[in-house]
């Protein structure tokens, strides 16, 4: 029997694909090349994700095709950089015809304030990508081992703070996206792969050990749930302008069912920064995590875990040993809560921005709702601009008084109210089936019908003005971020979930888990005696999270 107590852990696979990719080609060009397949290797799978892209399957047709001895049915989905989440009514313009040219003829907006196309086939996945490039979008590190799309509150018209914030985010986006010219070769010119390597000055030859999540903050709003994320930053405003950020670490979603050492956890303030020193901060939490992650086990290789392994305080006297100007004690802030305001808002200078409601991000014309040819011909006719939010929805921003009447005609002329339920507007869920690889169950399809029951079920109470957040995933990998929300949904099975409850308005607390994978029944009869208690029982503005800790129910 061999003694294996004293042997050195191998580290993950994935370190072996980013080792041999010479700075992420792989053998992506002659894949994307080779038509006698709609899918590419298993190594090149990895390596596309640093590119912006995964290869899914419909995931609804494997028994049928299987049945019939065909391939399954492979598409790719490509997922833009947006940081901030502002485009241009020409950018916008362009996404919206690149989903009808070589997509599925829906938009989908994330959690993490981009676009994500699906069902782009492998033969559209160049001449797509082109078409991105050609508005000065891209898809650069929207996934993969790197420091993907950075978040922030917007809108940047609001206000001198909020354009700030949004420049501190971009600042961040360029300073750290990678600097291999691969996105380019082999998407873009289709020019054969060079020899000639780049260096990567941050990342290095392997990348990151993990993806690694950046968001920006301005209170009193928490929309980007600055909690949930690798690095965060919550801006301090003083006299109408940012003059530094608190920084947050530590924060992450991801867990696997079964796996004790896996886990959702919150991020922890550990000082101030400058707002000039921002990016410098940035630099140095990623490089002490590239330094210190786990290369041996995926699971365990974000920066949530480096922290439990090493503890708070060593890595903070790395980022600070990193820093020429080290972090101060951390200021002061409040946030109010970390949803969407609704609904039509003028800032100072007489615009006015319309926040508009698209359930769970989907982009589409479905019936009498249609929402997507209603955005189109706002693009087309009218000058102003589209950001996208951390909640899924799109704001269209920076109208006059002019634009503001014709938006709200060509939405009434498509069919397109302002406003959800109350319950609705503040649900958000990830894609899951058919085309999440790691879906165990359904999210998107699943959640506006459920959201129906569950409003009825208010209703009965008084409750259906009451904002409760409401969040499902298709697995516990958390892409929604369900541990943060008062009611959390986690796939588990097939048509079952995990229930959590407990989390706070302001996502700055974890939600407990309640209910172990329980069907739509079970759902509806666990929460039915609960929303009648909390109607009951609730203090004055207390929030139902902040009831089921008080009441002890979790």
């Amino acid at each position: 029997m061999t003694d294996k107590t004293n042997e050195t852990p191998k580290l993950s696979h994935n370190e072996t694909i980013k080792t041999n990719s010479r700075f992420l080609r792989g053998t992506l060009a002659e894949g994307l090349g080779e038509v006698a397949s709609g899918a590419i290797s298993e190594d090149d799978q990895q390596l596309i994700k640093f590119h912006g892209i995964y290869l899914q399957d419909d995931r609804d047709l494997r028994p049928e095709r299987a049945k019939r001895k065909l391939d399954k049915a492979y598409s790719f989905m490509a997922r833009l950089r947006v940081p901030g989440g502002v485009l241009s009514r020409e950018q916008y313009l362009a996404m919206d015809k690149l989903s009808d040219d070589r997509g599925n003829q829906t938009l989908r907006i994330t959690t993490r304030q981009s676009i994500q196309f699906h069902g782009v086939i492998k033969t559209n996945l160049r001449p797509a990508l082109r078409q991105i490039d050609s508005v000065l979008l891209d898809t650069i590190a929207a996934c993969g081992d790197v420091n993907r799309n950075v978040m922030c509150t917007p809108n940047e018209f609001a206000g001198r703070a909020y354009a700030q914030a949004e420049q501190t985010a971009r600042d961040i986006s360029t300073h750290l996206l990678p600097q291999s010219g691969a996105w380019r070769e082999i998407f873009i010119n289709n020019e054969k792969v060079t020899e000639a390597l780049e260096a990567e000055p941050i990342y290095g030859a392997t990348y990151l050990p993990r993806k690694f999540k950046i968001a920006v903050a301005v209170p009193p709003q928490n929309d980007v749930d600055v909690f949930a994320h690798d690095l965060s930053y919550i801006a301090i405003v003083e006299n109408g302008d940012v003059v530094g950020y608190n920084v947050l670490i530590g924060g992450g979603m991801g867990a696997t069912h079964g796996d004790a050492e896996t886990f959702p956890r919150v991020g922890e303030v550990i000082g101030f920064c400058t707002k000039e020193s921002a990016v410098a901060v940035a630099e140095a939490v990623v490089t002490t995590q590239r330094d210190y992650g786990n290369r041996m086990n995926r699971r365990r290789a974000r920066l949530k875990y480096t922290i439990a392994d090493l503890g708070l305080d060593f890595i903070v006297r790395e980022v600070n040993a990193r820093l020429k100007v080290k972090l101060e004690p951390a200021r002061d802030y409040k946030f109010a809560g970390n949803g969407d305001r609704m609904g039509w808002h003028t800032s100072e200078d007489g615009r006015h921005h319309l926040t508009l409601f698209v359930e769970n991000g989907r982009v589409a014309n479905v019936g009498a709702w249609q929402l997507k040819a209603a955005l189109k011909q706002i693009a087309e006719t009218l000058d102003v601009a589209f950001i996208l939010t951390p909640n899924q929805n799109i704001i269209v921003a920076k109208a006059d008084d002019a634009a503001r009447a014709k938006i709200e005609k060509i939405l009434a002329d498509h069919g397109v109210t302002l406003r959800g339920s109350v319950l609705r507007e503040a649900a958000i869920a990830c894609v899951a089936l058919p085309t999440c690889a790691l879906a165990l169950t359904d999210a998107e399809r699943y959640l506006p019908s459920l959201i129906t029951k569950l409003d009825a079920l208010l209703a009965e109470h008084g409750l259906d003005q009451q904002p409760i957040t409401v969040r499902m995933t298709g697995c516990p990998n958390g892409c929604a971020r369900p541990y943060l929300a008062e009611i959390g949904f986690v796939g588990r099975n097939p048509g079952r979930y995990n229930l959590h409850l407990g989390g706070n308005v302001d996502g700055s607390r974890l939600n407990r888990l309640y209910r172990e994978d329980a069907d739509e029944e079970t759902i509806l009869a666990t929460l039915a005696p609960l929303f009648a208690d909390y109607a009951q029982t609730r203090q004055n503005g207390e929030g139902f999270g902040d009831f089921v800790i008080r009441q002890g129910i979790v």
